[in-house]
């Protein structure tokens, strides 16, 4: 396997500790050094042990443990495969497994469900992303599993504030063990910036940075433990106020929930979540959102609204989510197309490699910390057609996985329509690559 690594990445690669905790920001090159660290790890045959005996590491198993099993998969999977060409001997990609030709095992698996990393021996282990797990996942499961082996660990991920991903840091860096506060050579700490992958230029960075806030940019970009790494969004960001003497073009991004069939052949079927039609008009300030048509409304439904938005506001662009409801609803828009007299073309709108939690922080956030996005007021619209209150409230609860948000996912489409678009489409993150193209996510 022969792979170049950038200078920073070299110098990580080149330390001997045996548990490494690297702060890094986007687009470092996290997942890709950790997948050469999982074949390096896993393509060792015998190991030394302090104590002078060696052993066989045929049944250490080495693991990459993300927040989610999916979450992993998605992230590295494709990595994994083009880097391992001549290594593997056999994959078993629903179950995350990967023999290497030396009958090795890595496996990937999500800290979400720690019974099912119980069990083996381990040799190695990467903890990507470990701001957001669980603690206990790696002090009672993972740690003790290293034990036999006296296997090591690279914890690597991004700033989420002061959490105990801070305080392993921040123990590491000061040479104690996390654990027991005790002074130990184990344990080394890295830190870097986005800035430091010397393969992203300078207008990339720049790009980024329009589009954050300064918390933002700081987690994000400086790998700083500093900002609150808590709420992305709070009321006093939108302002509510009539647009009517704003001078744009509208466009409507729309965030389809999903289908499920009902029973009997060719039969309409039912949505099971909300939809959202944002209507947005852009303008040379940034974008008002004249509404938020949303709801829980069968495919033929769906599919009248869509066309209804288009006949009153015509939009220069209308996008809908690539996906399995997108190829739902298509049908039935060109019905009622021909029915109503209304023709239009159809975006498809993408997650372009990104987590749709990045997503919508790279879409909404800097925009909203410096005023450029305001909210059409709905005091005339009847209370089922009112959206007002519960984007704010999305936008407050985000990201909390517990809380809906349809609708500022659909605003935040309007990044890949709009002509004075900062481009989230730029922003592709080594952390995860979307497989589930018909679940759309």
């Amino acid at each position: 396997m022969e792979v170049s690594l950038h200078e920073k990445q070299s110098i990580v690669h080149a330390d001997s500790h045996r548990f490494q905790v690297v702060a890094a920001g986007r687009r470092f090159g996290k997942s890709f050094f950790a997948a050469v660290k999982l074949y390096e790890e896993a393509a060792k045959n015998t190991k030394v042990r302090s104590d002078g005996t060696e052993i066989d590491l045929i049944n250490e198993v080495v693991y990459y443990v993300s927040p989610t099993f999916k979450q992993g998969r998605e992230n590295l999977w494709n990595v994994m495969m083009d880097m391992g060409q001549g290594l593997i001997k056999s994959v078993r990609q629903n179950e995350g497994e990967i023999v290497l030709t030396n009958n090795r095992i890595i496996r990937f698996k999500g800290a979400d469900d720690p019974d099912s990393l119980r069990g083996v021996g381990l040799g190695y282990a990467v903890m990507d992303e470990y701001a957001f797990m669980k603690p206990s996942v790696w002090e009672y499961i993972i740690r003790p599993a290293l034990g036999r082996a006296e296997g090591g660990a690279l914890f690597i991920g991004t700033p989420a504030g002061k959490n105990h991903f801070y305080e392993m840091w921040y123990a590491a860096n000061n040479k104690t063990d996390p654990s027991s506060d005790k002074p130990t050579t184990e344990w080394q700490a890295f830190q870097f910036k986005s800035a430091d992958n010397p393969h992203l230029t300078s207008n990339e960075i720049g790009s980024f940075r329009d589009s954050m806030s300064q918390e933002a940019q700081a987690q994000e970009l400086e790998a700083s433990f500093e900002a609150a790494g808590g709420k992305v969004f709070t009321f006093d960001m939108f302002n509510v106020q009539k647009g009517d003497h704003l001078v744009g073009e509208y466009v409507i991004p729309i965030d389809l929930a999903g289908f499920s069939p009902v029973e009997g052949k060719n039969k309409p079927k039912h949505v099971v979540d909300d939809h959202a039609i944002a209507v947005v008009k852009i303008h040379d300030k940034g974008w008002h959102i004249e509404r938020v048509i949303h709801g829980r409304w069968d495919v033929r439904e769906t599919a009248v609204r869509i066309v209804k938005a288009w006949k009153d506001f015509r939009p220069v662009k209308l996008g809908i989510e690539k996906g399995i409801a997108k190829n739902a609803v298509e049908g039935f828009i060109e019905d009622y197309m021909h029915q109503f007299g209304a023709y239009f073309s159809i975006e498809p709108l993408s997650h372009a490699n990104n987590k749709k939690e990045d997503r919508i922080k790279w879409a909404l956030q800097g925009r909203a910390e410096k005023g450029r996005i305001t909210l059409e007021p709905d005091d005339h619209l009847g209370a089922e057609e009112k959206w007002v209150g519960k984007f704010l409230q999305q936008a407050v609860d985000f990201p909390n996985p517990l809380a809906h948000d349809d609708l500022i996912d659909a605003v935040a489409y309007t990044d890949q329509l709009g002509d004075i678009s900062m481009g989230w489409e730029q922003h592709v993150f080594d952390e995860w690559t979307p497989l589930d193209l018909e679940a759309g996510y």
